[in-house]
């Protein structure tokens, strides 16, 4: 446990960073899954699910969540998978 004053003060903001980036992560991961689904089931929304997965990447790379290639190499595979 840190001493100094704003040393306290960079815990609490990282705690907060922390849960911020990993409900960044879980959104976009849970996207990607409906997306996936649909796809198997062959489902009438799957291009609407498609635009909602990279527009929840796009937001995770434009946070630092995701590096920008991590998140080109992710938005390439689900394209893929809509072209199938």
């Amino acid at each position: 446990m840190p001493n100094i004053k704003s040393a306290k003060k960079r815990v609490k903001i990282i705690e907060t960073k922390t849960l911020q980036n990993k409900a960044t992560k879980k959104a976009y991961k849970e996207a990607i899954k409906e997306f996936e689904a649909a796809v198997k089931e062959n489902a009438k929304n799957k291009e609407e699910l498609y635009n909602n997965a990279i527009s929840l990447v796009d937001k995770a790379w434009s946070k630092g969540v995701l590096a920008k290639n991590t998140a080109s190499r992710k938005k390439s595979a689900l394209a893929k998978l809509l072209n199938k």
